[in-house]
């Protein structure tokens, strides 16, 4: 938002002299399309000039309300732009998406902010703007509260502007309009009482600080990861989203290095659930800490992907009879459970060299355990064990092998 996507549209229109016609995709239906395909034909055999169609905010159009622009797009009655603040490749039909050129707008620099509110500052004809100088502060701190968005640094400018006349006015009853006006932070937290940071719930926005979050905590860097945290509270995100998403970390990237991550993310969640905001917020701010800090491990991530796709191409294989339950002398007859080994009966509490899986399947070692954190560990005890099994079958007779 406010990086001058309507602008751009509208300078297109006058450097190709083309007829300009703009709809907003929030109050325009299938009968303001036909009037503006109507316009355009009307244009086109009056004068033979181009029109251009400029949409705002395009997401907002149904399906079939973006599909009634396709015919109109592939004969070249207009050229068709559509603004949105949303990902295109999932609120624009793939059929006008195919027909257009994606270009990405980025937000504003503080660089550009600072230029553009030095030209509205100095703008002739902006008689409210006139005699007002910003504290160096107070600079910053308006340019950082636009958050790259132009539309939102000029209106915070007309706020304070405005709280700041009306200061001077109370304080002298006989000046109109003072002559010199000088905006500090003071008087920026008091008329910008309220200034969130961008965030749109669901949007691009959403998605890419909370990929930001995951990628931090996936990286050990505590600090990044308290930043993007604290970003999406300050911005409005649920803080039980914040905390499943945490939660999906302490399996994903940290697994069985330190299986107390999950638990403090489940305890986090649930002392959040206790207190709510603000108070139930620190805890979850220690679990982003902690899972931070923690030993990584993709581990189990990587063998439970592994084993749904060997399962999803594998055909049903039967359950080996010694390790079928056999609760009725049937069963028992038909040789389910026969020649099952006890694990707890033997030595170490490991049936050494027994065979869990279907037969004809091979040990498709899918966990394979890190050397960081418990898992270098678990690592150790699994190689023990496999050593077991090897001496198990370098002692059996080769006929059972």
């Amino acid at each position: 938002p406010g990086v001058g996507k309507t602008t751009l549209a509208r300078l297109m229109a006058d450097a190709f002299d083309a007829d300009f016609i703009a709809l907003s995709a929030v109050l325009a239906g299938v009968k303001d399309i036909r009037e503006a395909v109507a316009r355009a034909d009307l244009t086109r055999a009056q004068s033979a000039r181009q029109t251009l169609v400029f949409v705002d905010e395009v997401h907002r159009f149904n399906k079939s309300q973006q599909d009634a622009f396709l015919p109109h797009v592939e004969s070249g009655l207009f050229v068709f732009i559509g603004a949105t603040t949303e990902n295109p490749s999932f609120e624009v039909n793939g059929a006008l998406l195919s027909r257009a050129a994606v270009y990405v707008l980025i937000s504003l620099t503080e660089e550009d902010l600072g230029g553009l509110l030095r030209r509205a500052l100095n703008d002739a004809a902006a008689p409210e703007l006139r005699g007002i100088t910003l504290t160096d502060a107070a600079r910053r701190t308006l340019i950082a509260s636009a958050d790259g968005d132009a539309r939102k640094l000029l209106n915070n400018l007309e706020i304070v502007a405005r709280a700041g006349a009306n200061d001077a006015q109370a304080s002298n009853d006989d000046a109109a309009q003072p002559s010199l006006l000088v905006i500090d932070e003071d008087l920026l937290a008091r008329a910008l009482s309220e200034n969130l940071r961008r965030f749109d719930k669901g949007g691009d926005a959403f998605y890419d600080q909370i990929s930001a979050l995951h990628k931090a905590v996936r990286g050990s860097h505590p600090d990044a990861s308290l930043y993007w945290f604290t970003r999406m509270l300050d911005g409005g995100a649920d803080p039980r989203y914040l905390a499943r998403r945490m939660i999906r970390m302490a399996s994903e990237d940290i697994g069985l290095a330190d299986p107390r991550a999950l638990r403090v993310t489940l305890d986090a969640s649930e002392v959040y659930e206790r207190l709510g905001s603000p108070e139930g917020e620190l805890a979850l701010a220690e679990a982003v800490i902690y899972l931070a800090c923690a030993a990584k491990s993709n581990a189990v991530y990587t063998a439970f992907g592994a084993a749904k796709n060997f399962i999803r191409q594998d055909g049903s294989r039967p359950v080996p009879p010694h390790i079928r339950n056999a609760p009725t002398n049937l069963m028992k007859e038909l040789g389910y459970g026969k020649e099952y080994r006890y694990a707890h009966d033997e030595p170490e509490g490991y049936a050494a060299g027994e065979s869990y899986l279907p037969e004809g399947m091979d040990e498709p070692r899918w966990y394979r355990p890190t050397s960081r954190g418990l898992e270098a560990r678990i690592a150790e005890k699994l190689a023990h064990l496999r050593k077991l099994d090897n001496d198990a079958d370098d002692g059996a007779d080769p006929s059972e092998r």
